[in-house]
Order: C-alpha cells, then sequence, then structure tokens
C-alpha cells in the first residue's frame, strides 16, 4: 500500500494497561491504534503496563491497523524505561507527549534509534515551534492533543473550536509542508453522534487525516467522515476521465459540471481514488 494513500481516518487510544481492551481492539475497524502507556495509564500501573502491551503486541493480530506506543514524557519518572521498552515492542511507532522542540525528539531519538516518531502537539510551545518539529527526520506523524492544549490557552469550550484555530492552523501548516500525517484532537462527549459527526467534518475540511478517538462506539462515524464519498468518488473519475480526452485531443479544455478542470484538479482526484482503494483494501483484509 501507498504509504501516501495509507488511511489514518480512525486512530484510537488503548490503555496499555488493560488485557481485555487490547484483546478487543483487534475486531475494531480501526486505521490506527494508539496504545498508552500515559494518560490513560495510573502511576501505580505504569511499570506492569509495559510488559502486559508487550506481550499483546507480541500476540500479534492487530492486522494491518497501524501499532502506535505512546510514551509517558522523558521528564516523568516512567519515560526512559517506556522509551527502552518501546524497542523491544512490535511496534511502529511511538508517540512522544507534549513535543515542544526538535531537542525533544532528539533525546527520544538517543533512546529509540530510528524507531519512526510521531508528536503530540498540545502545548503554547510546540505550536510556536510546529515547523522545527515537522522537520526532524525521524516525525512521520503529529497528534493534536486538544484537551491539554485547551487547558494550556484557558479556553472555553465552543462547537466551532475557534480558540484553537491558530494552534490547529499552525500544526497542519508544518505537517503538510513536510509531507506528515496529522491527527486531530479527541472528541470527548462519546455519545454524541451529532456533535462528533459535525466536529470530524470541521476537521476533514481543514485538511486532517483523520481523528484521536477515546471510545469504539466513536469509529463508525469517524470513518465515514474521513473516507472520500461516493460523490467525491464520482466527480474524481469523471475529472481524470474529461482531462485525459482533451490531453489525448490536444483540443479545448476540459470542463466538468460547469467548473474547469486543470492538472492539479487531476492530483487531486488521483489522490481521492487512491485513498478510496486503499480503504477498500484494509477493509477486505
Amino acid at each position: 500500500m501507498d504509504p501516501r494513500s495509507r488511511p489514518y481516518r480512525s486512530v484510537l487510544y488503548i490503555p496499555g494497561s488493560k488485557p481485555r481492551a487490547l484483546d478487543k481492539a483487534r475486531g475494531l475497524p480501526v486505521d490506527a491504534i494508539i496504545f498508552d502507556l500515559e494518560d490513560a495509564v495510573s502511576a501505580d500501573e505504569k511499570e506492569n503496563a509495559r510488559d502486559t502491551l508487550k506481550q499483546a503486541l507480541a500476540e500479534g493480530g492487530y492486522g494491518q491497523r497501524v501499532k502506535i506506543v505512546r510514551i509517558n514524557g522523558l521528564d516523568t519518572p516512567w519515560g526512559a524505561d517506556d522509551a527502552r521498552a518501546v524497542c523491544d515492542m512490535d511496534a511502529d511507532v511511538v508517540l512522544l507527549p507534549k513535543v515542544g522542540s526538535a531537542a525533544d525528539i532528539d533525546a527520544l531519538a538517543a533512546i529509540t534509534g530510528d524507531l519512526p516518531v510521531w508528536a503530540m502537539m498540545e502545548t503554547p510551545r510546540g505550536m510556536l515551534n510546529a515547523a522545527e518539529i515537522a522537520a526532524h527526520p525521524l516525525l512521520t506523524g503529529m497528534v493534536m492533543g486538544t484537551n491539554d492544549l485547551a487547558k494550556e490557552l484557558q479556553t472555553r469550550f465552543r462547537a466551532d473550536r475557534l480558540p484553537m484555530m491558530a494552534g490547529l492552523g499552525l500544526c497542519l501548516l508544518a505537517a503538510k509542508a513536510e509531507g506528515l500525517i496529522i491527527v486531530d484532537g479527541v472528541y470527548n462527549a462519546f455519545k454524541d453522534d451529532e456533535g462528533l459527526a459535525a466536529e470530524c467534518a470541521q476537521g476533514r475540511d481543514m485538511g486532517f487525516d483523520g481523528k484521536t478517538l477515546i471510545h469504539p462506539a466513536q469509529v463508525e462515524v469517524t470513518n465515514a467522515a474521513f473516507a472520500p464519498s461516493e460523490a467525491e468518488i464520482d466527480l474524481a473519475r469523471r475529472q481524470i476521465t474529461a482531462f485525459e480526452e482533451v490531453e489525448a485531443s490536444g483540443q479545448g479544455v476540459a470542463v466538468v459540471d460547469g467548473k474547469i478542470v486543470e492538472n492539479l484538479h487531476v492530483v487531486t482526484a488521483r489522490e481521492i481514488l487512491a485513498k478510496a482503494e486503499a480503504i477498500e483494501a484494509l477493509q477486505a483484509g
């Protein structure tokens, strides 16, 4: 599967300390899993969680889901041991919380070597240094930590997330400039499908690749929101056909639904079809 078209619609947090949750995740239709050793694990479970998670990953069964392990910060009593433990796990990515600068990733890489890194973007300093962080050679993805960011910014909750827009926008620009995956923050009201769908639509419109989730009940809504719609797929096919026909004849300008189709539209159309095919392949597998 082409990494550029690989779906990251739904990225579910799973506590690394709970065998039942780790087992259930094997059957969930998510694109990626964040196996959490940080916020979802209490202080007295931190050490045991490493062994529990290592065993679950060794047993396998997660299919093509991307396996991301979120460690504790290196400034905590558990972070360095978490980082060393991840090196011996069957993990695809290590996720570092509260990244404030590229130096934080350097410190992690001193332990984890060339293991790909994702950065939790959840502090004002991280927002201001997003471009520097995104340019780190080991970084392949960013995760918005909107709960922590809201706390740091001392914002009030708004459904339109207006207080977050500066931070979200800075991280999106940085990620897109470097060709990284970037997924939106969680939606806390896990029984509110309507609110979730609205926030997913906002995130998709902004350019996020997907959304982090706190509950399996959120998967269906999120997968639908971040997948190309039937209308988008149909339009993409018609745009490609029209452009290729005009290009072959050497005459005129391609027009679809009363709108001119240029090469940049065809590039986007091909990306939409590639994403749709990748989703279909994941579901078949």
